[in-house]
């Protein structure tokens, strides 16, 4: 019997099988084994193959996990060498990012497009709470916006208890497999609640004093909607650090450097300290964003962001 995962809780996972019946599994000890530099061997949105428990109704064993079209991991923690994976066999991911109550940095939304990027994920950022925003706040989000736009990312805005102002992003993502991620407080489940209220997730408060959020999801689900739109909810996240990304790599992972990459005089350029590097001219004509470059410069040194 093959299944999707649809809600990791740690050592049981729900599974939605093609008759639409939810199943209770538990990952038999050998796949625990097979993959031992993640901290967990299943994802949401993962293919599996259940085994029917014959000793307990609607329950089941998971006897195989089958190759994932793709999928999104980062490191565990700062102080951890695993790796965990987000979600797997997406067709789109969202940075859910607010400038305001809590400010989502660049730099993280950086190191999240990274990812996608190298794992061949089409990469969304969304920016919530404009309902928040005075005239310079507006400002700010318009030259942010411009940015990612310019780099060549798809850039929504609106707020989550504006419903209109969901309508493209709505449409962007109908029918796809889409994952919802960003810092705790950004409201990844209040828009999820606005698009699909019949998705019903938890929904936190800011607190005053640290201008965060608290985790509402505590699991990483998927809401699957009527019109086929599924769409993946994960507990907020506090840093995402890139793994699995060779050095020498990071750079092709920023669309807006392809254009002026082959200028570079040597072919291996990193694009740091190299004489005639057509990277470094193009961020000097500002045809790349400076604080792109910045960001690019912090990952090729292996730093984190936490906020």
């Amino acid at each position: 019997m093959r299944g999707t995962i649809i809600k990791s809780t740690g050592s049981w996972y729900q599974v939605l099988n093609s008759d639409g019946e939810l199943w209770q599994a538990r990952v038999r000890g050998k796949l625990r084994l097979d993959d031992r530099d993640t901290s967990n061997p299943i994802a949401v949105g993962d293919e599996v193959e259940l085994t029917e428990d014959p000793n307990y109704p609607d329950t089941a064993s998971i006897s195989q996990i089958y190759p994932r079209r793709n999928y999104i991991v980062r490191r565990s923690n700062k102080l951890s060498s695993k790796r965990q994976v987000i979600a797997a066999n997406l067709d789109a991911a969202v940075m859910v990012a607010s400038v305001v109550a809590p400010r989502t940095s660049m730099g993280f939304i950086d190191r999240f497009l990274v990812c996608c990027e190298a794992f061949h994920i089409p990469a969304i950022v969304f920016f919530n709470k404009t309902d928040l925003l005075g005239e310079d706040g507006l400002d700010f989000l318009k030259d942010i916006s411009a940015i990612y736009t310019q780099a060549g990312y798809e850039v929504y805005n609106g707020s989550a208890l504006h419903a209109e102002s969901l309508k493209p992003f709505n449409d962007r993502i109908a029918g796809k497999a889409t994952l919802f991620t960003g810092h705790s407080g950004v409201g990844k489940s209040s828009l999820l609640n606005t698009m699909f209220p019949a998705s019903k997730a938890k929904v936190g408060i800011i607190s005053a004093a640290h201008d965060k959020g608290k985790h509402t999801t505590t699991f990483a689900e998927m809401h699957i909607q009527p019109n086929g739109t599924r769409i993946v909810d994960t507990p907020g996240i506090r840093d995402f650090g890139v793994v699995d990304v060779p050095e020498k790599e990071i750079g092709q992972y920023f669309p807006e450097f392809r254009k002026y990459a082959g200028n570079c005089k040597f072919n291996d350029c990193q694009h740091t300290n190299e004489p005639e590097c057509a990277i470094k001219a193009a961020v000097g004509q500002e045809n790349i964003s400076e604080a792109r470059y910045y960001s690019y410069l912090s990952i090729l040194r292996g730093e984190d962001v936490f906020d």
